[in-house]
């Protein structure tokens, strides 16, 4: 099953955010190209080089909306991923520039998640979607409530 149409549009000028005319969410984008080493035998990225892509994704929005993933482990907070989902709907290939789109999602006591969309840079054509959940841990390993700072940024993300 095909997903919905993505038809995304800058917030505003030099903006990382872009809002999803179609289902009129706002999404952060960042900008990747496929290396070499990113792609299999068969000459299309391997599959498992999507969660790389991912946590870019991830990574680029917690640091342009001021929280770090750097700052977040400084605080004594881990996130690791507890449950992932992806969706291929089209490959990429060796040297394919795309946009990795990617905005929070469900947030509970403990865990938090985002969404991600890959697409094509220079044709638009969607690539993949997906997901990953998070759980909510201090260092010692054990689960613990959301640090303030992260439900923060879940609040205040663009609408």
């Amino acid at each position: 099953m095909r997903p919905s149409p993505f038809k995304p549009e800058a917030l505003h000028e030099g903006s990382p955010f872009v809002r999803d005319t179609v289902g009129n969410m706002v999404w952060h984008k960042v900008f990747n190209r496929t290396l070499y080493a990113d792609t299999d035998r068969s000459e299309v990225v391997y599959h498992a080089n999507y969660l790389r892509y991912f946590e870019l994704g991830r990574a680029s929005l917690m640091r342009d909306v001021g929280y770090p993933y750097k700052e977040v482990e400084g605080s004594g907070y881990v996130y690791p991923v507890i449950d992932l989902g992806v969706t291929y709907l089209a490959p990429l290939y060796y040297d394919d520039p795309m946009w990795i789109y990617t905005r929070p999602a469900e947030i509970t006591r403990v865990k938090v998640a985002f969404r991600y969309i890959i697409a094509h840079a220079e044709t638009g054509k969607l690539i993949c979607t997906g997901f990953t959940q998070h759980c909510a841990m201090k260092t010692t390993g054990w689960p613990v409530a959301v640090d303030k700072k992260t439900v923060h940024m879940w609040q205040t993300f663009p609408k």
